[in-house]
């Protein structure tokens, strides 16, 4: 079946979406994009450009793109405050919902959402691009084999040079807690995965050194336990010296029992353990292997558009559904109150609370 799609958000990252995610899959026949809409109507080009839409099909208001056109789902490349407007247009048009994370730009509100979505019996599903790229899935897919033996702990680093007003976009040097909400809601994301369990305890401690232009933190140190007995650290900065690891470029220390994965600059190598080379000195002379990282035809979100497809068609829900995915929300909220209150936060409490106060 051709699924009937609404593209909302056509410019910033949606342009990447009519550019380079949307078209695989209607060449594959899984999507017709029916209508686009974006408050810029110069933003419209992208649409038409990429994705073959007439210029009548493309709206400046939602409301009116649902009404006007038969479809099955919309997508929501928007602004995360925007996010719960969309959703409510698409629940009282009975359309389900792909949308670029996060769920929303509070607990509170992704919660709200989630329970909506539920109570409508839609289905709604959230593209966190990182943790389904090459490399992270590789690295995953070889943790799951469980060849390396039991995971011990993971460390992460995403560290940037884009200290200078502007580097990160305009908006982020201006916002609240930019590294948590706009970085670490990948990052923190994929290392949970990877760690197999749910996260019970969190510890960060943020910061903003002298010569970083921006409102609020950019550094930050973020401990996590999970219920598994999984450890992880991660390290994120934006005010650093040098990019040791930024986007698209994410470092990873996956350190089991029968061997430690090194992930970095987009290749994974295997250190396997040898009783021989123990040392407290120096190095190791243990040489290590290149791990072959994974082939198939998608990554990232032109895959995660074929898994909510499958999805829809009777399959297994995305791993990145709605509901699993308050935890991504969930552990952003716990390092941003675990910082401001310089103590460990309890995230399953966070999401506990939400859930129980929630007022639709």
């Amino acid at each position: 079946m051709t699924y009937r799609v609404i593209q909302v958000g056509t410019g910033g990252q949606g342009a990447r979406w009519c550019e380079s995610f949307l078209p695989p899959n209607v060449e594959k026949d899984l999507i017709e994009v029916v209508a686009a809409v974006d408050l810029d109507p110069d933003a419209h080009a992208n649409a038409v450009d990429h994705l073959g839409l007439d210029p009548e099909d493309c709206y400046t208001d939602t409301e009116t793109a649902f009404a006007e056109h038969d479809a099955d789902f919309c997508t929501i490349v928007t602004p995360p405050w925007t996010h719960e407007e969309v959703v409510d247009a698409a629940v009282d048009h009975d359309l389900d919902i792909l949308s670029e994370k996060p769920i929303a730009d509070t607990l509170d509100a992704s919660v709200r959402i989630a329970e909506k979505v539920e109570r409508a019996g839609l289905q709604m599903g959230v593209t966190m691009s990182h943790r389904f790229d090459q490399d992270k899935t590789t690295l995953r897919r070889r943790l799951r084999t469980g060849d390396p033996g039991p995971l011990d702990y993971l460390v992460g680093r995403f560290t940037c040079n884009a200290r200078t007003y502007g580097r990160w976009g305009e908006f982020r040097h201006e916002m609240d807690n930019p590294l948590l909400v706009e970085g670490a809601v990948h990052q923190l994301d994929f290392l949970a995965d990877m760690a197999g369990a749910k996260c019970e305890r969190l510890y960060a401690d943020t910061w903003l050194p002298e010569w970083a232009e921006y409102e609020d933190d950019v550094q930050a140190t973020v401990q996590m336990r999970f219920e598994n007995g999984v450890r992880a650290t991660w390290e994120g900065a934006k005010a650093n010296a040098t990019t040791l690891n930024g986007w698209h470029n994410d470092y990873v220390r996956a350190e089991c029992r029968d061997e430690t994965l090194v992930l970095d600059g987009r290749e994974i190598t295997r250190y396997p353990y040898s009783e021989d080379a123990e040392t407290v000195v120096g190095t190791n002379d243990v040489e290590g292997e290149p791990v072959e990282l994974d082939e198939q035809e998608t990554w990232a979100n032109t895959w995660l558009v074929e898994q909510f497809v499958e999805w829809l068609d009777g399959g297994e829900p995305m791993a990145t559904d709605v509901q699993s995915n308050l935890q991504s929300v969930a552990l952003v909220e716990a390092a941003i109150e675990s910082s401001e209150r310089d103590e460990a936060v309890d995230p399953q409490e966070l999401l506990a609370e939400a859930r129980e106060n929630v007022e639709l």
